[in-house]
């Protein structure tokens, strides 16, 4: 299971708050109100941003072992995520679509009991060759 692990930065502004940024990372940041959520918020922020990028096809930063220059009472700290975890929950997620049929035929299914969500899905995978 593939594991990346960057140098998060808790910077904390004297209020109850906590913000996070990685340094090697642009553009992922994140905050909590205490270090524990800060420290869940950054691994969903720094999980969601290596899925984005890796889905947009770009190439993920390298991680670099320098320390940030950080300010009284900050920290850093390492934080680490499992990509292929997170990419197999969002595809895996059930997604809701709305589908029109003609009303005889949603009758017809109905007294048969039929599972829409599951002929549905059945269906799209024959068509598409789609092993189950």
């Amino acid at each position: 299971m593939r594991k990346l692990t960057y140098l998060a930065v808790f910077e904390t502004d004297g209020n109850s708050g906590i913000s996070v940024y990685f340094p090697d990372v642009p553009g992922c940041v994140s905050c909590g109100d205490n270090f524990d959520h800060a420290l869940q918020m950054a691994k969903e922020a720094l999980s969601l941003h290596v899925y984005g990028m890796e889905k947009d096809g770009e190439p993920l930063p390298r991680r670099t072992d320098k320390i940030p220059a950080t300010g009284e009472g900050d920290m850093v700290v390492p934080v680490s995520v499992y990509p292929d975890i997170v990419k197999e929950e969002i595809n895996s997620r059930r997604e809701k679509t709305t589908v029109t049929i003609p009303h005889w035929l949603k009758a017809a299914a109905e007294v048969e009991g039929l599972n829409y969500s599951r002929l549905l899905e059945t269906a799209i995978k024959e068509t598409l060759g789609i092993a189950s």
